[in-house]
């Protein structure tokens, strides 16, 4: 009886040890973009706070460089394939089966998935775009990440929209070649990193200079979704803004 009595107990205890391990990680702090937002996002990763080359950046056109053309995007986007649709908490993310590629300097990147904030987060001489869509590329080799910004301005419907917006939490058919505008040969290049925790750097941003449409119902129902996902403007220090 002593016996199981100490068995009982030491059950209990690793009962209530557990629960408060559960109840510790349930109510342990995740980044944001309200009560643990930007401002914050340096107790998550030193480098949001700290590094000296962070995304976004506000876009002067005047300012820009020439493009050194070891740069220069080729994009082979054009993949017909099924994707996953999630809110993932900070964005709606699309993360399709199989990616199209971009050409860097020699090197393929893979298309992992693409993501939608609410409000442009790089700015164009002070201007945020209605929408912006994020597709991030990886060189499966070195890690490295490449992300080609897609910005969207009101205007006409647009049938990505709705094929995404439908397919929440579902797997859709897709092409993410029709995301991106009828010009992707113009466009701004930098260095810079990750938007979110843990902004990690030496990522390589492109932004098409050519703007794509959403209907104004569009942007609204994207906006139900996330208004305020967007990290402030970063300062540019002395990196260079190429431009082609």
């Amino acid at each position: 009886m002593h016996k199981l009595l100490i068995a009982a107990t030491a059950a209990s205890l690793l009962t209530s040890a557990l629960f408060a391990e559960a109840h510790h990680e349930e109510h342990k702090k995740h980044w944001d973009y309200s009560q643990n937002g930007p401002t914050h996002w340096g107790e998550f990763s030193k480098t949001c706070a700290k590094g000296h080359a962070q995304s976004p950046i506000n876009i002067v056109p005047g300012k820009s460089v020439q493009l050194n053309p070891q740069y220069t995007l080729n994009l082979k986007e054009d993949v017909h394939t099924t994707a996953k649709v999630i809110d993932n908490g900070h964005s709606i993310k699309v993360t399709p089966k199989e990616g199209g590629t971009v050409q860097l300097h020699g090197e393929t990147f893979k298309l992992l998935q693409f993501h939608f904030h609410g409000k442009s987060e790089h700015t164009v001489d002070g201007k945020r775009y209605d929408m912006v869509a994020h597709l991030v590329h990886q060189n499966p080799k070195t890690k490295q990440l490449a992300v080609i910004a897609v910005f969207f301005e009101e205007g006409k419907n647009n049938p990505v929209l709705d094929n995404v917006l439908s397919g929440m939490d579902k797997e859709i058919r897709i092409d993410p070649a029709d995301l991106l505008p009828k010009d992707t040969s113009h466009y701004f290049h930098y260095v810079g990193s990750l938007t979110t925790p843990p902004c990690s750097e030496n990522v390589q941003w492109y932004l098409l200079k050519e703007p794509v449409q959403a209907s104004k119902e569009q942007i609204e129902a994207f906006r139900k979704y996330y208004v305020d996902n967007e990290r402030p403007v970063q300062e540019l220090n002395d990196r260079a803004i190429e431009a082609k």
